[in-house]
């Protein structure tokens, strides 16, 4: 799996990473462990998944984090991720 992670403000990505995960592991867990890289390496904390992000990304493979997903105020206007690529042989 390959997501996307980009930190966009006025219209324009400030900064963006692509992350690889390849371990046998669920989705869920692969989208989360690469959303901490993708924090870890822009040094931000983690974001708050809320209902509107759960069906965003389930719909399209991808969801916007604004202020109202972070605890500290932010100086972007949404940390974006999204899906590049997947594998299909998740396990059970």
């Amino acid at each position: 799996m390959r997501l996307w992670g980009k930190i966009v403000k006025d219209g324009r990505v400030l900064r963006d990473i692509v992350i690889e995960n390849n371990k046998e592991d669920t989705r869920t867990h692969k989208v989360m462990d690469a959303l901490n890289d993708i924090c870890y390496q822009f040094d931000l904390s983690r974001p708050i998944w809320l209902d509107a992000n759960i069906t965003q990304f389930q719909r399209h493979k991808k969801t916007q984090f604004k202020q109202d997903s972070f605890i500290e105020a932010i100086e972007f206007d949404f940390l974006e991720i999204s899906v590049l690529e997947e594998d299909f042989s998740y396990p059970a």
